[in-house]
């Protein structure tokens, strides 16, 4: 996977966790791209083959390629610590 210059959360409209991981982010000053996999094939796909066949949301996606499924606010907070 290439490197990607910001953090892309994969997420749907109706998950409550990809809301509040996204509501960390904002509170952070984070930017990122959001995904909603409901209205993009491919990456419903991509988030079922990093999840081993799971689509698991929210998926988020790194700069440095490393990714969290599903973080608590404090994992995701450590994270971009």
């Amino acid at each position: 996977m290439s490197v990607q210059p910001t953090i892309v959360v994969y997420g749907t409209s109706w998950c409550p966790d990809c809301r509040r991981a996204q509501r960390v982010l904002e509170t952070s000053g984070v930017p990122y791209t959001y995904i909603n996999i409901e209205q993009d094939e491919e990456a419903a796909e991509y988030v079922v083959q990093v999840n081993n066949g799971n689509r698991s949301v929210p998926t988020i996606i790194f700069p440095d390629g490393s990714i969290l499924v599903e973080p608590s606010n404090r994992e995701l907070q450590q994270k971009l610590a």
